[in-house]
């Protein structure tokens, strides 16, 4: 007997039931989640925490920099050269002992050796601060040393001002020249140098931590 459509047999289902879906139970989201927090995110950087635990490090470093610019001060004070003079009845000064012209030049040589003299020993001290080396130590170094020369400027200069008017109008009496900084460039040594001594440390380290514990 010819089936419905031309078939001489009858029409067998040889595919089958379909197989059932495998149970792979419920869906979660939770632990893809968690997953995805515990890999680190493509170009975030991660030494945000490590800033964080530094700041206030860095800070104390900072404010201990600064306070050196008294001392620094008070040696710019002590041994920047300079000059005495007498008053004359005429309302002159005359010179005691060999006057100098580059008596200024001097004065700044002399501050920009003790800044660079105190650049160097930040950076060495910075440095041996092992647990702290980093961004933030770098940042706090240079501020404090630029800080600290400020002061020992204002400091130096405060301490040894020109003569008055009533003392140049005392005849007979000696006047010192004032301490003065001719040239404020001066003031960017102690950064430098102090900046310039952690990044050369920085570069001779053996390991990409800096020996951070």
């Amino acid at each position: 007997m010819t089936a419905p459509g031309g078939f001489t047999e009858g029409v067998s289902d040889t595919a089958g039931p379909l197989p059932a879906a495998a149970d792979t139970g419920p869906v979660t989201t939770t632990g893809r989640r968690a997953d995805r927090r515990s890999r680190p995110v493509a170009g975030r950087w991660g030494g945000v925490a490590e800033l964080r635990a530094d700041l206030v490090p860095a800070l104390r470093l900072t404010a201990a920099l600064v306070l050196t610019g008294i001392p620094a001060g008070l040696l710019w004070w002590a041994l920047a050269p300079r000059e005495d003079y007498r008053v004359l009845a005429d309302g002159g000064v005359e010179a005691l002992g060999d006057t100098s012209a580059e008596l200024f030049a001097a004065d700044d040589a002399v501050f920009v050796l003790i800044l660079a003299g105190l650049g160097l020993l930040a950076g060495i001290a910075a440095w041996s601060l092992r647990r702290r080396r980093g961004v933030t130590v770098l940042v706090a170094l240079a501020v404090g040393t630029g800080l600290a020369g400020l002061l020992a400027w204002q400091l130096g200069e405060l301490l040894g001002p020109g003569p008055t008017a009533d003392e140049l109008s005392d005849v007979g009496s000696t006047v010192t020249t004032r301490l003065e900084l001719a040239s404020m460039p001066a003031l960017a040594v102690g950064p430098f140098v102090a900046v310039l001594v952690y990044v050369v440390a920085t570069l001779l380290a053996a390991g990409e931590d800096l020996g951070r514990d």
